[in-house]
């Protein structure tokens, strides 16, 4: 075995066995880079892009010290936003499955403050949330820290963007001396300097040299000058000739989102649209029915974006040019992830071309310009998702668990495991992704039958959205 392989690190065979059944053989640069000190406790400080695999290279770390016959909080992770808040917590549940009853909470402004406050009464190994939230709740005492014993900032520098230095000071300061830190930022601007300066002891630095400049080589980009009356008009140009399977358009406004949306409602896409009007149950919803396929492109404003991270995203269309130089590079390196090919389309006027200059100048290297009027569209009928979102009435407060969904599916309903995508289970609501074909039947089958010997409401999320 070489040094990047997971065995190599000194983990439990549940650990090893759980790891290699996830698909986790070989370490990426960060995680090789990161692991071992963290295992052997020292604190560490990691330069990493989204995508980078840093998500798995401190649950590991955390999990490998957790105590599972302690039920209270020893793990603690920042998160800059709700939406990555919730993958966090995701991954590292999944993670956790090597080892009996360990509890991971996700704790997040947006949702009520009760149902929180009562999981936390029953006891949790890991706490995973924004700084205003935790803040909240260190404040009314239903979150303890004198049990901590790994503190875990990730993406310090976007929490550091969003007005959050003094949310994470106050909650490291309250936060035993004798922990392990592990600090994960994409740049290092004087307030993550001066964080790590003040609550980490000794710490590892760990940069992974060229990640972000490899990542960048797997993209293609494409650029198109066009005129503000036909800049709509031309995505779903793009959509038809390049027939990307999920994207993310960005637009610079809310209403442009709004417009973009019904553009491509009205030419036969499925859209969605992430922006800051939306309340947090539908961005849950749309974010849910994007990740898992149910959708063919989501609309979003950067703000709206941020934190966001999907899997095998095929394409990022630019509808707008960014003013911000550096947010244009991060917009297009959500694409082409971990060696993928990825697909970056601009859509530019002559009033942006100085944004361009600047992004060129940042990148080194020019933009491949094509003429609009040279697009054809690709064969093929209808760009539609392979999956359908069902929401079924009933989640964790009702003790539901995916492996619940999954067996009434493949088990009463007849289908096959195979037909079956994501199941995201929420306190209230259910979500599961099914073949597109099979959507309507599967929505009769499970609400003729039983989940957990009771019966449940089960709705297409379209037809609530239609």
């Amino acid at each position: 075995m070489t040094d990047t392989a997971f065995s190599c690190l000194p983990l439990s065979p549940a650990m090893l066995a759980n790891l290699d059944q996830l698909g986790y053989v070989r370490m990426t640069p960060i995680q090789a880079a990161s692991l071992p000190p963290a295992l052997a406790g020292q604190d560490v400080i990691g330069e990493a892009q989204t995508g980078s695999g840093k998500t798995a290279a401190f649950a590991v770390a955390l999990l490998h010290r957790l105590d599972a016959a302690l039920p209270r909080v020893q793990a603690l992770v920042l998160c800059p936003t709700r939406e990555l808040a919730d993958q966090v917590t995701q991954e590292i549940r999944r993670l956790a499955r090597a080892a009996d009853n360990i509890k991971v909470l996700s704790l997040c402004g947006g949702s009520p403050m009760k149902p929180q406050m009562e999981s936390l009464s029953f006891g949790a190994h890991v706490a995973v949330g924004t700084p205003g939230r935790l803040i909240d709740h260190l404040e009314r005492g239903s979150l303890d820290l004198s049990a901590l014993n790994t503190l875990v900032l990730d993406e310090a520098d976007r929490m550091l963007d969003m007005g959050f230095l003094d949310d994470i000071k106050a909650i490291a300061a309250r936060a035993p001396a004798r922990r392990q830190t592990l600090l994960f930022s994409a740049t290092f601007p004087d307030g993550v300097k001066d964080i790590a300066q003040k609550f980490m002891r000794d710490p590892r630095a760990v940069k992974v040299a060229g990640a972000t400049s490899a990542a960048a080589s797997t993209i293609r980009q494409i650029a198109y000058e066009v005129t503000d009356a036909v800049r709509l008009d031309a995505v779903p140009r793009l959509l038809r000739a390049f027939r990307p399977e999920s994207t993310i358009a960005f637009c610079n406004t809310k209403q442009q989102c709004r417009d973009l949306e019904a553009v491509l409602a009205a030419q036969g896409f499925v859209a969605l649209a992430l922006h800051g009007d939306l309340e947090q149950r539908d961005r849950d919803q749309v974010l849910i029915q994007f990740a898992n396929r149910s959708a063919s492109v989501l609309v979003a404003t950067d703000v709206a974006a941020r934190g966001l991270d999907i899997a095998n995203l095929a394409c990022v269309i630019n509808v707008d040019i960014s003013a911000d130089v550096e947010q244009h590079v991060h917009r297009i390196g959500r694409t082409g992830r971990a060696g993928a090919e990825g697909l970056a389309l601009s859509l530019a006027s002559l009033d942006e071309m100085g944004r361009i200059g600047r992004i060129e100048q940042l990148q080194g290297d020019p933009f491949k310009w094509q003429p609009l009027d040279d697009l054809r569209d690709a064969p093929g009928g209808a760009l539609l998702p392979a999956m359908d979102t069902l929401q079924i009435l009933g989640g964790r407060k009702e003790k539901i668990r995916p492996g619940d969904i999954l067996g009434a599916l493949t088990g009463e309903a007849g289908f096959t495991a195979a037909q079956i995508g994501k199941i995201n289970v929420t306190d209230f609501h259910s979500y599961v992704a099914v073949e597109r074909g099979i959507a309507q039947e599967a929505v009769r089958r499970l609400s003729l039958g039983k989940l957990k010997g009771r019966k449940v409401k089960v709705r297409r999320l379209a037809d609530l959205a239609a």
